[in-house]
C-alpha cells in the first residue's frame, strides 16, 4: 500500500475505487466498506483509495472535548488498512480551514480533478464538507455531473452490524474487553518502547516491563489487570498486564506494566505490543506487599490456564 500525506503527492492511478472517512479501529463496521471496494476494484481492474483525515476531525472541532482518545495510531491504522488490500491511502491534513470547504468543492477539486474517482463507495448517513452538508442524496443528484459511479453501504448492513468506534472506546473505557474485540473482529493492542521502572515487582518475584506508550492521543483501557499477549519481536508470549497507579506502593503517577509469564532477561529500549485478551480485575490497593503478592499469584493461575500452560519455564514461548 502507498500512503500519502498531502493532495500534492498523490498521482494519476488506474480507474480508482475511492472511499472516505476517518476509520478510526477498523472495526467490523468499516471492514464491510474495505471489502466491498476491494471487490469492486478486482471486478473492475481498478484500484483502491481511502481517503482520511488526520488528525482525527473531532479534535480540531470540538478541542473542549480535550481530545478524543483513538482506537488506532495512524501507522496502527495504515497496517490494517493495507491487511485488507488498500492500494492507496491518502491522508488529508485536518484543518481548521480545511473544514470550512463545501462539499460542492471537496467533490470537485478532490474526488473529480485531483482523484479522478471512477467509483465512490460510502457508508450509509455518511457526510463530508462544510456543516457536514454533503450527503449520498447530493452526490446522487449529481452523479451525471460528477460523471462517477456511485455505490451506498445500505443501512441494513451498517444497522446489522450495530458497530461504531464510540462503542468500542466506551467498552474500553469500562474494561469491557470482550465486547471491544468482539466489534473489532480482533484484540485491542497498545504498542510502546520497554522503559526503566521502580523494580518493585522483581522483589516479589513478578518482574515487570514498563512500557511508554509515545502517541498521547491513544485510548488506554480502564485501570485494572489484563491477560494479554505480548508481542517481542518475533515471540509471541503470553502475559499480565496493570494499568494504574499501583496503589499498594504509593504510587503517583499512571504505569502500563507487563508480567511476560516464563520470560526472563533486560528488554529496555526494545519495543513491545501487546494484545488485551481477558480483563482480571479493577486495580485495588491491598493492605501490603504480601496481599499484593497473593493476588498476582491468583492472576498468573488464571494467565496460565487461558494459555493452556502448566509448570513454565525461562523462556518458554
Amino acid at each position: 500500500m502507498k500512503i500519502y500525506r498531502s493532495l500534492d503527492d498523490f498521482p494519476p492511478i488506474n480507474r480508482p475505487v475511492v472511499t472516505i472517512g476517518t476509520f478510526d479501529g477498523v472495526h467490523l463496521g468499516h471492514q464491510k466498506i474495505l471489502k466491498r471496494i476491494s471487490r469492486i476494484a478486482r471486478n473492475t481492474g481498478g484500484e483502491t483509495v481511502l481517503i482520511t483525515f488526520w488528525p482525527h476531525p473531532r479534535m480540531i472541532l470540538f478541542p473542549e472535548e480535550h481530545g478524543v482518545r483513538l482506537l488506532n495510531t495512524f501507522e496502527e491504522k495504515a497496517r490494517l488498512l493495507a491487511s485488507f488490500g488498500i492500494d492507496h491511502l491518502l491522508s488529508i491534513p485536518f484543518t481548521r480551514a480545511f473544514s470550512e470547504m463545501p462539499s460542492e468543492d471537496f467533490i470537485h477539486s478532490i474526488l473529480v480533478e485531483k482523484i479522478q474517482t471512477r467509483i465512490l463507495v460510502i457508508g450509509y448517513d455518511h457526510r463530508f464538507g462544510k456543516d457536514r452538508k454533503g450527503s449520498f442524496a447530493h452526490l446522487k443528484a449529481r452523479q451525471q455531473q460528477y460523471q462517477f459511479e456511485l455505490e451506498e453501504i445500505p443501512r441494513e448492513d451498517i444497522d446489522n452490524v450495530g458497530i461504531s468506534s464510540t462503542k468500542i472506546r466506551k467498552a474500553l473505557e469500562a474494561g469491557d474487553i470482550a465486547t471491544a474485540n468482539e466489534f473489532l473482529g480482533r484484540a485491542y493492542t497498545l504498542e510502546g518502547t520497554v522503559v526503566e521502572g521502580d523494580k518493585i515487582g522483581r522483589t516479589i518475584g513478578f518482574p515487570t516491563a514498563n512500557i511508554g506508550v509515545t502517541e498521547p492521543d491513544k485510548l488506554i483501557p480502564m485501570d485494572g489487570a489484563y491477560i494479554v499477549q505480548v508481542r517481542l519481536g518475533t515471540k509471541q508470549l503470553g502475559g499480565i498486564l496493570n494499568i494504574g497507579k499501583r496503589p499498594t506502593v504509593s504510587g503517583l503517577m499512571k504505569n502500563i506494566e507487563v508480567n511476560i509469564l516464563g520470560f526472563e532477561g533486560t528488554i529496555y529500549g526494545e519495543n513491545l505490543e501487546v494484545a488485551f485478551l481477558e480483563f482480571l480485575r479493577p486495580e485495588k490497593k491491598f493492605g501490603n506487599l504480601e496481599g499484593l503478592k497473593e493476588q498476582l499469584e491468583k492472576d498468573r493461575e488464571r494467565a496460565r490456564a487461558f494459555f493452556g500452560m502448566d509448570k513454565l519455564k525461562p523462556n518458554d514461548k
